[in-house]
């Protein structure tokens, strides 16, 4: 089981990865082991994670949410928060 997600920075950007295991890999992110990016934009909190069935679709799902707009992320977000 794969899990994609999305973290809110400090600076208020958002990333977008992938992982077996969200807790942790948010950890690695908060303590700069994890990611290019997270290493110079800290991380405040978990926004999203979506389940995938395989490595294969987890990347897929990460490159097409990579490719949205900011707002469209925020839709996504909201979305499953309103529920």
């Amino acid at each position: 089981m794969y899990f994609v997600y999305i973290i809110k920075c400090v600076d208020k950007s958002l990333y977008t990865g992938i992982t077996t295991n969200v807790e942790r890999r948010f950890l690695e992110h908060k303590n700069k082991v994890g990611g290019r990016y997270t290493s110079s934009h800290k991380v405040e909190k978990i926004l999203y994670t979506e389940k995938c069935q395989t490595r294969s679709k987890a990347l897929k799902r990460e490159a097409q949410i990579k490719s949205w707009s900011r707002e469209k992320k925020l839709k996504l977000i909201n979305k499953v928060v309103s529920i």
